[in-house]
């Protein structure tokens, strides 16, 4: 039998479990009325220190013996350092021979579990004298037996709760603003892995409240503990979350198949353990959880060992990250199943390593964000390369287009210059006449339509000038093609110089050639031209040693007197230089002006003539 704990004045923050007696209750049979049993009493062990005992079907009682020195305060405190124990009762003596049970753990609320505002279990004791006192506590938790003993004064408790609440609330601090920051991020960018990592986040914060006691103490202080919050199905969110995150950020499902599997494998079982503590196997729950350390660890740091051999950075820092929760997931299987003891050095261990995780993580979605954009701005660079490569092709310009977006819109305003340029001289050949450069007949016909609607809208004459060179074909046979070219080119050179800048002048074919005369004085202007062409297109062109004479026959039409479309002006001007050639050529003939009227005069005069059949 051990012997009592004797609590001196300065044994305040001792630790008991070096001096008390366990006993496994196989079965939940013993009440504390069997503890007065030799029998009972004879099944205690000394715990040796030891503040678990592993994940356990069976509850397991406490025995505990103190006595006061006599320096000693009489007033002591008890503290159960186990914040997510399922069910823990402590049994008083009344002094009267009976015993008076506390219920505590997660099955009361926080109230009922305490008898001080304290995030761990917090019983007053009563006062101790020379002669012990021995009390039992009975502790039953399938997920793991815990129940590291201190004993305290009130003042020396109350001021550790101060800073441990001051080092637990930077934790929390650092958390939050990291969640928060994040979930920001996400909101702007819809990104799957900031959600996944929002989720984690939220996931161990709720964790880290839960083993700390102050989520029993702050958020859900009016009640029991439910199955979704306590220590199986908070561990299980988180683990899945934790997963997802695990597979969006390194992209496992493309690089890592087999750890994607595993880790996918890893968070149906976590579901699993969730449905099972609400059905009440939380035995079971709790093993499946530890199991899963052999599957979902493995995958997560393979793959980002893997992924950091392939070149991504944010692998890396995962992977530090990852290894610090690692290391404190690994302690606190250690400390559920018995194999390391609750103690002060390794309760923080955890939320210290979520914080510095928080924090590596971060930087690896930062980087990761910078590598999509990255990949963004290849992407675009790319499709940009093709598109200029489609219409360099189309274009049939430069071979290799530089990247930069200055030299690519020089280049493209280029090409559209030079279609431009290509359109325009289409049009021109389509509109010219090839040796002379003078528009041609369809370009004549279109500016004779546009120019009779305006005559006819100003009440003006329009006139059509048709000029034959005579006696041009001995010319070519002659002295060959090159000499007649080069007299066409003169004589429409010298009719461009001799009209007014608003008259147009046109070659029609062979060596016949047009004048279009507009305005008010287009009659008498065409007497005027008609005159000056006698004289200057007579005049001889030289061809080498050679002078080379022809001389032109001229007939001109006037709209509206002779007529209203171009067929029928047309027609009148050649019929007027039909009669010039026929007076003996070199002359010049306006229609009607001999006192002859044109076809179409004669044929709307006869129409006058014909009998209305009304009188």
């Amino acid at each position: 039998m051990a012997a009592p704990i004797l609590l001196q004045a300065s044994s305040s923050g001792q630790q008991l479990n070096g001096q008390i007696e366990l006993l496994e209750d196989a079965g939940g049979q013993l009440r504390i009325a069997d503890m007065a049993d030799p029998a009972v009493q004879q099944r205690f062990v000394p715990a040796a220190g030891k503040a678990s005992v592993g994940q356990s079907r069976h509850p397991w009682w406490i025995k505990v013996s103190l006595q006061a020195a006599s320096d000693a305060p009489r007033q002591w405190w008890l503290e159960v350092g186990s914040v997510t124990q399922l069910d823990l009762r402590l049994y008083l003596p009344n002094g009267t021979g009976a015993w008076q049970v506390r219920e505590s753990g997660q099955r009361v609320n926080y109230q009922r579990g305490r008898d001080h505002d304290y995030r761990h279990m917090l019983f007053k004791l009563p006062e101790l004298g020379q002669e012990p006192l021995t009390l039992y506590l009975r502790s039953y938790d399938p997920a793991g037996n815990s129940f590291p003993l201190r004993a305290w004064q009130l003042d020396d408790l109350t001021q550790l709760a101060t800073e441990e609440n001051l080092a637990l609330g930077v934790v929390y601090g650092i958390i939050a603003a990291l969640l928060l920051y994040n979930l920001f991020i996400f909101f702007s960018l819809r990104d799957s892995a900031y959600f996944w990592y929002v989720l984690t986040t939220a996931g161990a914060l709720l964790m880290i409240l839960s083993m700390s006691g102050h989520g029993f103490q702050y958020l859900w202080p009016n009640h029991p503990v439910p199955f979704w919050l306590d220590r199986i199905t908070l561990p299980s969110i988180w683990g899945f979350c934790a997963c997802r995150f695990t597979q969006t950020l390194l992209q496992t499902r493309s690089h890592v198949r087999w750890a994607h599997y595993l880790l996918s494998f890893a968070c149906i079982c976590y579901v699993l353990a969730i449905t099972l503590e609400g059905l009440g196997q939380r035995h079971s729950a709790a093993w499946l959880i530890a199991l899963l350390s052999l599957t979902s660890i493995p995958a997560a740091l393979g793959s980002a060992v893997i992924r950091w051999r392939q070149g991504y950075f944010p692998a890396l820092l995962y992977l530090c990250g990852y290894g610090l929760i690692l290391g404190s997931i690994s302690l606190a299987l250690m400390r559920a199943t018995g194999l390391v003891q609750p103690a002060a050095w390794n309760a923080y261990v955890f939320p210290l390593s979520v914080a510095a995780e928080s924090i590596l993580f971060s930087f690896a979605l930062a980087y990761r964000i910078q590598t999509l954009k990255q990949e963004r701005a290849r992407a675009l660079e790319q499709a940009d390369r093709e598109k200029t490569a489609r219409l360099a092709h189309i274009q049939a310009s430069s071979e290799e287009l530089k990247s930069a977006v200055e030299l690519r819109t020089a280049e493209l305003a280029q090409a559209n210059q030079q279609l431009c340029e290509r359109e325009h001289a289409l049009q021109h050949a389509a509109f010219h006449d090839p040796l002379t450069e003078l528009p041609n007949r369809r370009y004549l016909i279109e500016k004779v339509d546009t120019a009779l609607a305006d005559a006819q809208r100003r009440g003006e004459s329009v006139a059509l000038m048709l000029v034959d060179l005579d006696h041009f074909k001995p010319i070519n046979d002659s002295y060959g093609h090159d000499a007649g070219d080069l007299m066409l080119r003169s004589i429409g050179q010298r009719l461009r110089e001799h009209v007014r800048t608003n008259d147009m002048v046109a070659r029609l074919g062979g060596d016949e050639f047009a004048v279009l005369i507009c305005g008010a004085d287009a009659e008498a202007h065409t007497q005027e031209i008609a005159a000056r062409l006698l004289d200057e297109l007579a005049r001889p062109v030289l061809y080498g040693a050679n002078r080379l004479a022809v001389t032109i026959s001229i007939g001109a039409a006037l709209y509206p007197q002779h007529a209203e479309q171009f067929a029928g002006l047309y027609k009148s001007a050649d019929e007027a230089l039909y009669k010039a050639k026929q007076q003996g050529r070199s002359g010049f003939v306006m229609q009607g002006g001999d006192g002859n009227l044109s076809q179409q005069e004669c044929l709307q005069l006869d129409v006058l003539k014909v009998p209305s059949g009304l009188l």
